[in-house]
């Protein structure tokens, strides 16, 4: 009996799976080049989503899974999955190099999220030293793949990145992503939801954001920048029918974001499922972008002449070589001008610490 009921399903999957299905439509598919992406930090809370998400994204033929420990029983779970990639679990340091040979895409969601009592300062030292030395690893066995940083802060360790890089001799500024997709996912959510519109048709450039300090500007149908726990609605115009207040709710909440998901989790948790996603989502465009594909673009911290400052988020043309164009700011009113010149202190803060990092190990 459970013989004849397992030779039905697996025709049953054998069938679906010739024909368009859920991942399908969420990722690329079509006829793909192979494609290896390695996760850094696989067994973790962000880490194991994301290793699941990309064993269901068809551009990905190989998939190689590195933490210190735990993931070998990760790629074994997920490696029963019936898509396209095989999967490798790689675990401690002497493993590294194995696991990161001929990536094509690195993602590094590897590190600490930031605990209860824990310092801002306490977070970077601890993160900052594990990127440093992932980067160190990646300058040495795939310097040219498309590496996408997770790992927190992100306007800090994007620059970390850059310097272990650079001192390696390895450095391209196309292939260095700061992954900002989560800000994007949350405000295009939230907006949606209120508004009672389809998030699909929504379309958002997030320009800067670091801890609590953001800049977001909705391109459809409003934009808002806002520091800290203040805020200047711009450009309210159509609104949705939504209130001034309604948009206060909606800057408030998509600021709030991560720490509404802590809250939800009585503080023994963040957002690692969310962000799995963005991540990606993320790597999806890049994959898309080696491909070949036309139109990708997304929004990332990236090296950029965008403002006076190195490293900007804005959005980004993707291609066979990584950036391909990094999208200007459009017009921006006096009022949006005044918004970025005040965020850029913090952001220029951050950008310095990684690089000093770099240059005092």
């Amino acid at each position: 009996m459970k013989a004849a009921l397992l030779t039905s399903l697996l025709r049953r999957s054998t069938a679906a799976s010739t024909s368009p299905c859920l991942f399908r439509r969420a990722f690329s598919s079509e006829a793909a080049p192979e494609r290896k992406v390695a996760i850094l930090g696989a067994a973790g809370g962000i880490g194991q989503p994301l290793s699941l998400l990309m064993k269901l994204n068809p551009l990905v033929s190989r998939l190689a899974l590195y933490d210190i420990a735990g993931t070998p029983g990760v790629a074994a779970d997920v490696s029963h999955i019936n898509t396209r990639s095989e999967v490798k679990g790689y675990a401690a340091e002497e493993q590294l190099g194995e696991a990161l040979e001929g990536s094509d895409v690195v993602i590094i969601p590897a590190g600490v999220p930031r605990k209860p009592g824990m310092t801002r300062d306490d977070l970077f030292k601890i993160n900052a030293g594990i990127v440093k030395s992932l980067c160190e690893a990646i300058a040495k066995y795939c310097p040219n793949a498309l590496v996408n940083m997770i790992s927190n802060p992100v306007n800090s360790t994007v620059p970390i990145a850059a310097e272990v890089f650079k001192s390696k001799g390895v450095y391209d500024e196309r292939k260095l992503f700061g992954v900002t997709t989560l800000d994007v996912v949350r405000a295009k959510t939230f907006y949606a939801g209120k508004a009672k519109v389809n998030v699909a048709g929504m379309t958002i450039l997030l320009l800067m954001s670091t801890y609590r300090s953001l800049v977001v500007m909705l391109e459809l149908p409003f934009s808002i920048v806002f520091t800290n726990d203040n805020y200047t609605l711009l450009q309210a115009t159509p609104k949705a029918n939504l209130s001034d207040e309604d948009i206060k709710a909606l800057t408030k909440r998509t600021q709030d974001g991560g720490t509404e998901v802590v809250e939800a989790k009585a503080g023994k948790g963040s957002a690692t499922l969310s962000m799995a996603y963005a991540g990606a989502v993320f790597a999806d465009a890049c994959l898309k972008g080696l491909n070949g594909a036309p139109d990708v673009v997304e929004c990332s911290f990236v090296q950029s002449t965008v403002t006076e400052l190195p490293f900007f988020a804005s959005k980004v043309r993707l291609g066979k070589n990584g950036v391909e164009e990094v999208l200007g700011l459009g017009h921006l009113s006096d009022y949006e001008k005044q918004g970025l010149e005040a965020l850029k202190p913090e952001l220029k803060s951050s950008i310095e610490k990684g690089v000093a990092f770099v240059r005092s190990s």
